[in-house]
C-alpha cells in the first residue's frame, strides 16, 4: 500500500473518532480505580479483564485465532509495547501530576509517531504535513487543558518522564502493529495481544504490589468494568482496524482527539462547564487533523 493510500477514508476518520471517544473515558475510569488499587494492579485488572469479554465475541462471531508461533511472538512484543510497558508508566505518572499536564505529554505520541514510522515503514514517509499537523494539534491540546500547564513541563521530573516514555513506547507499538500483526483480523489481533498482556503484567505487579485484593468496593468494580470493557476490548478492536486502514501515523492521532473527547465527556455527563478555549482547542485540533491528511494543502 503506498503512502497515498495512507489517509482517512470517512470510516477510518469514524473509528478514530469512536476511539477517541472510549479512551476519553479511560482517564475517569482510571482516577476512580487509582484511589484504592496501585498502578501496576490496575494494569494487570485492566487487561485480564479484557480478554474473557472480547474471547465471547469471538466466539459469537465465530472469528478463528491463529496458532502459530510467530502470531504469538508478535502478539507479546504487542502486548509489552501498547499495554504493559505505557499503562504502567502512564498510571504512575498519573498518580502524581494533574490529568492535564498528563493529557499535555501524551499528546506528544502524535509527533513521535510520524517520525518513527517514517524511520522503519516504507510506505509511511516522514512528511512536513504530518509534523506540521501533529504540531498544530498538540497545541490545541495545550489550549483545550490550560496553557498555563506548560509552564509545570519539568525535563527532570521523573513523573512526566515516565509519560513521554509511554508515547514513545505507543509510538514504537503502532508500527509493530504493522510490522508484525498486519496478516490476522484486528479482533484475533486484540485478543492476542491482551492475553499476552495479562500474563506480562503479572511479575511486575507481584513484585511491586504484590497480589490483588478482590475486597474493592462497588465504585472501583465498576470502573475496572468499563475501562476493560469498553475502554479496552472495544478500543483495541477499533485500534487495530484503523490501523490497517490509515496506517500507524494517522492512528496515533487519536492521542490528540482523547483529551477533547475527555473534557466533552464531563461536559455532557458530569455537567462540568466548557470555558471558551476548550471550543478554540477543538478547532485548533481540528485544523491540524486537515493539515495531517494532506488533502487540504493539495487544494
Amino acid at each position: 500500500m503506498t503512502d497515498q493510500t495512507k489517509h482517512f477514508t470517512a470510516l477510518s476518520a469514524l473509528m478514530l473518532f469512536a476511539l477517541a471517544s472510549v479512551w476519553g473515558g479511560s482517564f475517569f475510569f482510571a482516577e476512580i480505580a487509582l484511589d484504592e488499587i496501585g498502578p501496576f494492579t490496575l494494569t494487570f485488572l485492566r487487561v485480564s479483564l479484557a480478554v474473557p469479554v472480547l474471547g465471547a465475541w469471538l466466539l459469537w462471531r465465530r472469528i478463528r485465532i491463529p496458532g502459530t508461533v510467530s502470531f504469538w511472538a508478535g502478539c507479546c512484543v504487542m502486548g509489552a509495547l501498547n499495554n504493559v510497558i505505557p499503562f504502567s508508566l502512564l498510571f504512575w505518572g498519573q498518580n502524581q501530576m494533574e490529568s492535564g499536564l498528563a493529557a499535555i505529554l501524551n499528546g506528544m505520541t502524535a509527533i513521535f509517531a510520524p517520525i518513527i514510522a517514517g524511520a522503519i515503514l516504507k510506505d509511511e514517509p516522514l512528511t512536513r504535513n504530518k509534523l506540521m499537523g501533529a504540531g498544530v494539534g498538540l497545541g490545541g491540546v495545550m489550549v483545550i487543558m490550560g496553557p498555563g500547564l506548560i509552564r509545570g513541563i519539568d525535563p527532570s521530573d521523573l513523573a512526566q518522564l515516565a509519560i513521554l516514555g509511554a508515547t514513545i513506547s505507543y509510538a514504537f507499538a503502532s508500527v509493530w502493529g504493522r510490522v508484525g500483526l498486519s496478516k490476522a483480523r484486528a479482533e484475533a489481533n486484540a485478543f492476542g495481544m491482551l492475553v499476552c498482556s495479562a500474563i506480562l503484567s503479572v511479575p511486575m505487579m507481584l513484585w511491586i504490589e504484590g497480589a490483588p485484593s478482590l475486597t474493592m468496593n462497588a465504585g472501583t468494580w465498576g470502573a475496572l468494568l468499563a475501562l476493560a470493557t469498553v475502554s479496552t476490548a472495544m478500543a483495541y478492536v477499533l485500534y487495530f482496524a484503523i490501523l490497517n486502514s490509515a496506517g500507524a501515523a494517522n492512528l496515533m492521532l487519536v492521542t490528540l482527539l482523547v483529551p477533547a473527547f475527555a473534557v466533552a465527556l464531563g461536559a455532557a455527563f458530569l455537567a462540568e462547564r466548557m470555558p471558551p478555549q476548550v471550543y478554540i482547542g477543538f478547532a485548533i485540533i481540528a485544523l491540524g487533523l486537515l493539515i495531517t491528511d494532506g488533502r487540504l494543502s493539495r487544494r
